[in-house]
């Protein structure tokens, strides 16, 4: 299966020829980051000398983990921002590792690279699937999911970080158990006991927080990866339902599942892409 592509497209022709970085300079790399992975990514590349990494997080938690080497916070300003950051610090290639549901970013990131012909890797964790046991009521996104809660009243666990919050803040004939990393900035529902905590989280942990608030159900997003699962696990052995938010389509470029997989495409693009940087 094809991991990446150089992406050659009207507008990439008719972008201007730009001089070519010399053999001798290290390739320079941007990581679009905020994950566990990311930061994996980046601890990887830091040591290769013939690379020259630097990682963005978009800076919505407060005191993020930040990865091994250089790091900027803080949105681009849209796709001219990002192709202006691309132009400005001569990046020649895009690794998108952030979170499954940062669709925005991701959007930017395709056509940032598209009009500059530049490649773009993405990673994307697989998404959890469901088991025998499981008892998922699958949605299509968090409005999708905030309609069937007001229709089923009970005592919901809202396990979605703090973004689109404000989606379930119309539910007020349920009780939220809603955790998130830092406070919410966003219109809350009216009976809602907010947690603050960060994963990754283990199975007694998620058992004992089930029972200790009689959760009914959980409304969760399909983020894949091990740092939240046990909430999964905990359902599926206490018999509990989970309101499971799909995916967006994030890319039309088809994405890798590991690290591994994404350093090994890397080290392939690199002698090509070199003399497109721009």
């Amino acid at each position: 299966m094809v991991r990446c592509r150089l992406i050659d497209t009207e507008a990439t022709r008719k972008t201007p020829a730009i001089e070519a970085v010399p053999r001798s300079a290290p390739f320079r790399v941007l990581i679009l980051g905020g994950t566990g992975e990311a930061s994996e990514l980046a601890r990887r590349l830091a040591d290769q000398s013939d690379l020259s990494i630097v990682s963005s997080l978009a800076g919505r938690v407060n005191q993020p983990k930040i990865p091994e080497g250089p790091v900027r916070i803080g949105g681009f300003g849209g796709v001219d921002g990002l192709i202006s950051f691309l132009q400005n610090e001569r990046i020649g290639a895009v690794i998108d590792a952030t979170h499954p549901f940062a669709a925005r970013i991701s959007a930017s990131a395709e056509l940032a690279c598209n009009r500059l012909g530049l490649p773009l890797i993405v990673f994307s964790r697989v998404p959890w699937a469901k088991q025998e046991a499981d008892r998922w009521h699958v949605v299509l996104d968090t409005r999708s999911a905030a309609a069937y809660v007001a229709q089923t009243p009970g005592r919901v666990f809202l396990a979605i970080g703090r973004q689109q919050l404000d989606t379930f803040a119309a539910c007020s004939n349920a009780w939220f158990l809603i955790r998130a990393i830092d406070p919410p900035d966003v219109s809350l529902p009216p009976n809602t006991k907010l947690i603050l905590e960060r994963g990754p989280f283990h199975l007694e942990h998620e058992l004992q927080l089930l029972r200790d608030h009689a959760i009914e159900y959980i409304v969760s997003k399909n983020s894949g990866g091990p740092a939240t699962y046990a909430k999964i696990e905990a359902a599926r052995l206490l018999g509990i339902p989970v309101v499971m938010v799909e995916r967006p389509q994030k890319h039309s470029v088809p994405s890798i599942n590991s690290v591994d997989g994404v350093l090994a495409t890397l080290n392939r693009l690199q002698p090509i892409a070199e003399f497109c940087t721009p």
